[in-house]
């Protein structure tokens, strides 16, 4: 048995080297850029209007159109899988091994991200279904299925969807949790793993809008926990800002020297892990978001895909970007930490309990994100095999919250990050199909006659 667990390690290596391989990199870029530009630069050109359209109507009870939830708690359950342990372990796993350069190009993949997110919502809310009981399903399976019609494609990434659910979005995140607070609190494995079940089951079991109704208080929350503690060691340190900037500027075209624990990086890399990490971070092009957000109440799929852009400057430019000043104004990535335990350092290094603020937030962004990827995976389970089989996966999804807890099935975690990828594959292709669908919606809501028109006038 053991042979043959070295044997799929191997296979799977190889695979994850294929899957988050420049080849992969170059056509989730790509994809966003060509996107960016069919849509007129869409994301940039209205990103004021973006911005008064969310953030400023994030507790707004005016909904307009059909849908089980509010936009923000769309998005907020979206964001509640997306804001995990990439935004602390991720950037400082990009900046260990890309440098600080790293970080340039993880803004620049967050940058043309936004759009190609937002073409994901905007199709999720075009092609979704009302089931009989009155919920409405939406993500790539259905696009794919109902626009691109490749149902065998959709199938494809359901099946992925639903395997990648058991280990980034499960086991790989109690584990965060039971180790912070084994380390910090001395809090035995098994018993978070076991309280983790127990509070998970009790939001999931009342569908999309439990979920909803606990993400839309944990998100904001924990993002104003994380972001006054990150802010707070800026503010302290506000001299060293503009030399983290230029750290980071120069890097990104120059490459790292090799310094102190720091073993140095080319520009490839630095590209490389900056885009690979970027992606991983705030999940534009990988299909997952658009499934929370097919259920939003809204009355056109452009108003919805406004989120989707807010998400990731959400994700990768507010929250990533604060993580990596802290990271590199502090010096810690010179120390030969990497992942968590370096984001820690750095903020325990600029700021006295800045380590709890780090735990904290790994508890709370991994908490949220096995309630926002349980959802997931539950719509990938009723897409194969129908409503009644939720039932199965939740009975295979709370167990595993335990078992990851106490460090079991590992082999699983590291085939978690290729099927991870693997999602992505089908659902690139059928944006990239679906391209001109995006950019006809586009035009119908920013165009003449259209509702920006209309609400531009009514102002």
């Amino acid at each position: 048995m053991e042979g043959f667990m070295e044997q799929v390690m191997k296979v799977n290596e190889f695979v994850n080297n294929l899957v988050w391989g420049w080849p992969f990199l170059l056509l989730i870029f790509g994809t966003g850029i060509f996107l960016t530009a069919f849509t007129g630069f869409i994301s940039f050109r209205k990103f004021g209007y973006i911005i008064r359209q969310t953030f400023f109507k994030i507790f707004s009870k005016d909904q307009v159109g059909e849908g089980e939830i509010t936009a923000f708690q769309a998005v907020s359950t979206a964001l509640a899988a997306t804001v995990g342990t990439g935004n602390i372990a991720g950037v400082g796993t990009a900046i260990a091994i890309g440098g600080p350069g790293a970080v340039f190009w993880m803004w620049i993949a967050a940058l043309f991200g936004m759009t190609t997110k937002y073409g994901e919502v905007v199709l999720s809310i075009k092609y979704r279904e009302k089931t009989e009981d009155g919920r409405f399903v939406g993500g790539p399976m259905y696009y794919l299925t109902r626009g691109a019609n490749m149902k065998w494609l959709a199938i494809v990434f359901a099946v992925f969807g639903t395997l990648a659910t058991f280990g980034i979005g499960n086991m790989v995140q109690s584990n965060s949790v039971a180790d912070s607070l084994n380390a910090t609190f001395g809090i035995n494995p098994l018993i978070t793993g076991i309280v983790l079940a127990i509070l998970v089951a009790l939001v999931i079991l009342g569908g999309i809008q439990s979920i909803g109704k606990v993400t839309e208080i944990i998100v904001p929350f924990m993002a104003a926990i994380y972001i006054i503690g990150g802010v707070s060691i800026i503010l302290l340190n506000i001299t060293l800002v503009p030399e983290a900037f230029g750290v980071i500027f120069h890097d990104a075209f120059t490459g790292s020297a090799a310094t102190g624990g720091f073993v140095g990086s080319s520009i490839m890399l630095s590209v490389r892990y900056g885009v690979a990490r970027g992606v991983f971070t705030n999940e534009a092009g990988l299909g997952s978001a658009p499934i929370a957000h097919a259920a939003a109440t809204t009355d056109h799929p452009v108003r919805q895909g406004l989120w989707g852009v807010f998400e990731v400057f959400a994700d990768t430019l507010v929250l990533c970007t604060i993580t990596a000043l802290v990271i590199v104004m502090t010096g810690a990535y010179d120390t030969g930490l990497d992942g968590a335990p370096l984001t820690t350092a750095a903020f325990e290094e600029g700021l006295a309990y800045g380590g709890y603020v780090v735990t904290f937030g790994l508890i709370f962004f991994a908490f949220s994100t096995l309630l926002g990827w349980s959802y997931y995976g539950e719509r990938c389970m009723e897409f194969l095999f129908g409503p009644k089989s939720i039932i199965v996966y939740r009975l295979v999804y709370l167990p595993l919250i335990v078992v990851g807890s106490v460090g079991g099935l590992r082999a699983v975690w590291a085939l978690a990050d290729t099927l991870n990828g693997l999602m992505a594959l089908p659902n690139l292709i059928g944006l990239l199909i679906l391209s001109p669908v995006i950019v006809t919606l586009t035009k119908e809501y920013f165009g003449k006659g259209g509702i920006y028109e209309k609400e531009e006038k009514q102002k």
